[in-house]
């Protein structure tokens, strides 16, 4: 049974999150402050940590931080301000995810089901990044995407970006860390540039799969993969 560390200094909030992830089959432990995290996360094994942004004692970023200089543990940071999204990316901290407040219980389940899965290995992730479902598959080797078992042609930067994508389903990634990540060579791109790789990589996909909209931007901070 995976166990999920809540820190959520709201109570109800923390209650209702633990009532979902249990009816789910997850064990879940509570911390209403930031204080003795790190310390729990040392003494106790976790699988996945559901820590909120703004807490009493230490606050989320700082325990992040420090959670990350010994532990691979997932994290998914939970913030009630939209705007905070760009500041956690930017600081590239290395969340497996991020959750704005309000939410719904079930989007929250939804998100630790399709993270614990992601860190669950799976064959030979040298040679072949898989995603859920078998929506999408990606090999390595040759280039070659296939959504739902239909090869799609892409160009290698549009490979590239679908497999930075298909790293973490769900999670947002910035124009600039996609610049960053898909040109290493540290030249000179736009972000218009990013966004017209998007637009056409979007066009192939869905081509494929119309009813879906997988490669989703997100309003004045970046584009996240969606599986369904």
């Amino acid at each position: 049974m995976p166990h999920i560390l809540i820190v959520e200094d709201e109570e109800k909030i923390a209650h209702l999150l633990s009532d979902y992830l249990t009816e789910a089959g997850y064990q879940t432990t509570l911390m209403f402050d930031g204080n003795n995290v790190v310390s729990t996360v040392k003494s106790q094994n976790f699988d996945l940590i559901l820590l909120d942004l703004m807490l009493p004692g230490k606050d989320g970023l700082t325990i992040c931080r420090e959670i990350q200089e010994f532990s691979k543990v997932a994290i998914i940071m939970v913030t009630a301000r939209v705007d905070e999204i760009d500041r956690l990316l930017g600081l590239e901290l290395g969340a497996d995810d991020y959750i704005c407040k309000p939410f719904s219980p079930r989007e929250v389940v939804a998100r630790v089901k399709a993270t614990l899965r992601r860190i669950t290995p799976v064959g030979n992730s040298n040679t072949k990044a898989q995603a859920e479902n078998s929506v999408l598959e990606l090999n390595i080797e040759n280039y070659q995407a296939t959504i739902y078992q239909q090869q799609v042609e892409l160009t290698a930067i549009e490979f590239n970006l679908l497999k930075i994508l298909a790293n973490s389903p769900g999670r947002i990634y910035s124009r600039a860390q996609l610049i960053d990540m898909v040109y290493q060579d540290n030249r000179v791109v736009s972000e218009r540039t990013i966004d017209s790789h998007i637009k056409k990589l979007r066009k192939k996909l869905n081509a494929i799969e119309s009813d879906n909209e997988l490669v989703q931007s997100v309003y004045s901070v970046g584009y996240k993969l969606v599986l369904s």
